[in-house]
């Protein structure tokens, strides 16, 4: 896959670093965007010999980068300002110069013109470049104040767009724990058991005295009963697993999203308001 990297001067650290949020809530990693600023260029700096403030910028975004472009990087963090870049897909440059653009950055071309650091040729170069390239629409961008004399005909006015993002969050955990646990079970079994009766019969005609045995003599039988025997057997009757499921749903999210507009006012021969429009 084929990256580019967009590059976008902010006269304010804030703008910078708002544009900075925006790109981490857009999707871009937080490796692919870099920061540059004063601190930032002085530790840049001392990594080599001596660099010119072009050839620092060249070496940072590469040789083609035009030289009224890397003055005017050089400019705004003179100035206090501060330069993002960020390394993009392809299919993802509209989407993140968007982002860029939407944070107010310097105008690389206008502030070329109006500090007179860029040649005719290289700004002929530039605003062919400029023209071919898709932009976002309704962007705002920094106007500096002498480029707005210049221009004083002319009102340019912004709005701001919402760029709703996502991220993942943990929101629990959820845990299965195999224990043991006893319990009480009861059934009932019919056991037999068998015992010694004595019988004892009335003899209604005794035997003659002749008849009768003398000798000792002993009868017995056995006496049995049933026992319950117990034992237990073991068997799996359920599993227990965890996967997750996923499910959508959406969720409204109301923002205030700030707009300029114009305001035409008539004013008569003595200077009087008149009608607006």
């Amino acid at each position: 896959m084929a990256f580019e990297t967009l590059v976008a001067a902010y006269d304010t650290h804030e703008h910078a670093m708002a544009a900075v949020n925006a790109l981490s809530a857009g999707g871009f990693h937080p490796d692919d965007i870099s920061v540059f600023d004063d601190a930032r260029l002085a530790v840049v700096g001392k990594s080599t010999t001596a660099p010119k403030p072009a050839g620092l910028w060249q070496r940072l975004f590469g040789d083609e980068l035009n030289k009224y472009e890397a003055a005017v990087y050089g400019d705004t963090v003179s100035g206090g300002g501060t330069v993002v870049s960020v390394r993009v897909p392809e299919d993802q440059v509209a989407h993140a110069a968007g982002i860029l653009d939407l944070h107010r950055p310097v105008d690389v071309h206008d502030r070329a013109v109006t500090t007179g650091v860029a040649a005719a040729a290289h700004v002929d170069a530039a605003a062919k470049a400029i023209a071919a390239k898709p932009l976002a629409t309704d962007q705002a961008v920094a106007v500096t104040p002498k480029l707005a004399e210049i221009h004083s005909d002319t009102l340019k006015l912004a709005e701001e767009q919402l760029q709703v993002g996502k991220k993942m969050v943990q929101t629990g955990r959820t845990r299965v724990r195999r224990f043991t646990t006893e319990s009480e079970v009861s059934e009932d079994v019919t056991l037999h058991e068998e015992h010694a009766e004595v019988l004892r019969t009335a003899l209604s005609k005794p035997a003659e005295l002749s008849d009768i045995d003398w000798a000792d003599r002993e009868i017995e039988v056995v006496e049995t009963k049933e026992q319950a025997l117990v034992s237990k057997t073991a068997r799996v009757v359920e599993e227990v697993s965890l996967r997750t499921k996923g499910d959508d749903h959406v969720e409204t999210i109301h923002e205030k999203l700030r707009r300029q507009q114009a305001e035409v006012e008539q004013l008569d021969a003595t200077g009087k308001p008149g009608r607006r429009a």
